[in-house]
C-alpha cells in the first residue's frame, strides 16, 4: 500500500519559490531546501524531482501566479496609454520600494543567473517576455487608434522599449540603494509617449 504525502506539495512548492527566489539558482543547495521546506531530501525528489526540476516547477508556478493584475489593467476597455503609463510607474515603484527590490522579479532574476546557458529557463523567460510586449503591443495600438499617442510612433517598438526598460528596472531596482534611478528613468522613457 503506498503512503500518502506527509506533506502539502503546493506549500512545499511556494517555499522553494521563495527560497530560490531570494537566493538564487546557485546559491540554494538542497540542504538549503531540506531545511526551508522542512521536507525529507527523499520525498523532494519523489514528489518533484532534482533540484532543477524542482526550480521549473517553482518558475512556472511563478508564471502562472505572477501578476494576475498585468492582462486585466492593459486590455482593459477605454484609454490605453493611462493604463500603460500606470504600469511603468508601479514597477518603478516596486522597484525603489525597500521590502519589493531585493527580491526583484524572478524571472529577470532568471534570465540573468541561468538563462544564458539553461535553454528550459530562456525559453519560460521568452514566453513571459513575449506575454508582457504582446500586452503593451495591444494597448499601444489601441492608444495610437484612438488618438491618444501620436500617429507616427511605432507601437511595436515602443512594447518593445518599455519592456527593457521594465526589466531593467527590475534589475537597478534590485542593486541600487537610490529610488530616484528607477523613478526618474520611468518618467524619462513615458516622455517619449507624449
Amino acid at each position: 500500500m503506498a503512503r500518502t504525502k506527509e506533506f502539502d506539495p503546493d506549500a512545499a512548492l511556494r517555499a522553494a519559490l521563495d527560497l530560490f527566489w531570494a537566493r538564487g539558482y546557485e546559491a540554494t543547495t538542497m540542504s538549503d531546501l531540506v531545511e526551508h521546506l522542512g521536507v525529507g531530501r527523499a520525498s523532494i525528489y519523489a514528489t518533484f524531482g532534482n533540484k532543477h526540476d524542482l526550480y521549473m516547477k517553482a518558475m512556472d508556478r511563478y508564471l502562472e501566479t505572477r501578476d494576475p493584475a498585468l492582462v486585466e489593467e492593459l486590455s482593459s476597455p477605454g484609454p490605453a496609454l493611462p493604463a500603460v503609463r500606470a504600469l511603468v510607474r508601479r514597477f518603478a515603484a516596486e522597484a525603489a520600494t525597500e521590502g519589493e527590490r531585493l527580491n526583484g522579479c524572478f524571472v529577470t532574476n532568471s534570465a540573468a543567473e541561468l538563462a544564458p546557458h539553461d535553454a528550459a529557463v530562456a525559453h519560460r523567460v521568452e514566453l513571459s517576455w513575449e506575454q508582457i510586449e504582446t500586452l503593451l503591443h495591444g494597448a499601444l495600438v489601441r492608444a495610437r487608434a484612438g488618438g491618444e499617442l501620436p500617429a507616427d510612433r511605432d507601437p511595436r517598438a515602443l512594447a518593445r522599449m518599455l519592456l527593457v526598460l521594465l526589466q531593467g528596472i527590475r534589475v537597478v531596482g534590485k542593486a541600487s540603494t537610490d529610488p530616484g534611478r528607477v523613478l526618474d528613468a520611468a518618467e524619462q522613457a513615458l516622455g517619449l509617449l507624449d
